[in-house]
């Protein structure tokens, strides 16, 4: 295979600059067009990026492609990523990948029978931060891990996304948006998830929406916006996940491991970066060392400072493992692994009784510093 892959970009929406500014720090990627069934969104951005504007059809059927990145809203991604497969193309997808198990597999059948690779965002995990949360682990820093707390809590999306009503409705809510982030991070850490129960709720059947340009319209709620989930995971460990859009302040951390020898505390998955403590047995809570992990490193101003933005890891991960035969990182196995757990955390909390996974996975490869420098250009 070509050392470098031709990709696509369907859905030109603000997520979309992120993929085109970030990939040419990349080896194996080359972004040659895109599209959107608004043209004049894929015209601005191919005339923004350099790259060719074409429809939908055109860039299925365009044979510089390789792969081609899926960026509609979630619940478009299973019909686009299908009709990308049934194209003849790799297909890496934003998450979540899809929104049922069941399409999800209709996926991996159509991929296995072309022989074709389906990868998923999110990569946050491969992060300097968490990959060194991984290498403590792994080297026993705190023994083996019997539980653990996740928290991902904020009042919502309606005081400053134009517009948030897709957040409200089925295929929405904050475990199918944020949770993908800690479920992935917990599978990098920890390993896949044999069974889980949970408890949902909504504060509101209506929220109102404060942002411009609909400032005081009301919109509907048919999603569970509180979500309190028990995971147990194939090795033993018990870990708690809140995801709540009903929380207007709180003092919990995003991520806590407790081993039998000490304890983790794993900055917030949803980012690259971050600083990760741990304790041993005298309980003193300290910084690991830092260590020069190219996806640690502050790449991107933001409001709350200098961060490390490398999104599109993944997509490079991907290309990386067709072309040197190996598994990618963000595989479908574990992409759909991650959509098992979460959607059996929403039926869990509609059937109020414990439901156990039908699949599973192994954990990523870790990522190290000269695996992450050998993505780079």
């Amino acid at each position: 295979m070509a050392k470098e892959l031709g990709v696509g970009i369907i859905g030109c929406g603000n997520i979309s600059t992120t993929y085109f500014s970030l990939a040419p720090l990349f080896k194996g990627l080359k972004v040659l067009a895109c599209a959107d069934i608004n043209m004049e969104a894929a015209r601005a951005r191919a005339e923004e990026y350099k790259v060719k504007a074409q429809t939908i059809d055109e860039l299925l059927a365009n044979d510089e492609l390789d792969v081609i990145v899926n960026l509609t809203i979630p619940d478009a991604h299973f019909p686009v990523s299908k009709r990308i497969l049934e194209a003849g193309k790799h297909v890496y997808s934003e998450k979540p990948l899809v929104l049922t198990l069941e399409q999800g597999e209709e996926l991996r059948r159509i991929a296995k029978e072309k022989g074709l690779a389906v990868g998923c965002a999110p990569d946050t995990f491969l992060g300097g931060a968490h990959q060194l949360a991984r290498k403590f682990i792994d080297d026993g820093g705190i023994g083996r891990i019997t539980s653990g707390s996740c928290h991902v809590m904020s009042p919502g999306m309606e005081m400053w996304h134009p517009n948030p009503d897709f957040f409200f409705l089925p295929g929405g809510g904050p475990i199918l948006d944020l949770g993908p982030y800690y479920v992935a991070n917990l599978i990098n850490l920890i390993g896949p998830v044999k069974r889980v129960g949970a408890m949902t709720s909504m504060a509101s059947p209506t929220r109102t929406i404060t942002s411009q340009p609909r400032n005081g319209e009301i919109i509907p709620v048919k999603t569970p916006t509180t979500i309190q989930a028990l995971l147990e995971f194939v090795s033993g460990a018990r870990i708690t996940l809140t995801a709540s859009w009903d929380v207007w302040s709180h003092r919990h951390a995003n991520m806590e491991l407790y081993g039998t020898e000490g304890s983790l505390y794993v900055p917030d998955p949803n980012f690259f970066g971050g600083t990760v403590e741990a304790s041993g047995r005298d309980k003193d809570i300290k910084p690991l060392e830092n260590w020069a992990h190219p996806f640690g490193i502050a790449n991107q101003e933001s409001p709350s400072g200098a961060r490390a933005n490398y999104r599109t890891a993944g997509l490079a991960d991907m290309a990386a493992s067709l072309i040197d035969g190996r598994d990618a990182r963000c595989s479908l196995d574990r992409t759909l692994h991650g959509v098992d757990v979460m959607t059996s955390i929403l039926k869990s909390g509609e059937e109020g009784r414990f439901i156990d996974l039908t699949t599973t996975c192994t954990q990523p490869a870790a990522l190290g510093i000269e695996e992450a420098q050998a993505l780079l250009k």
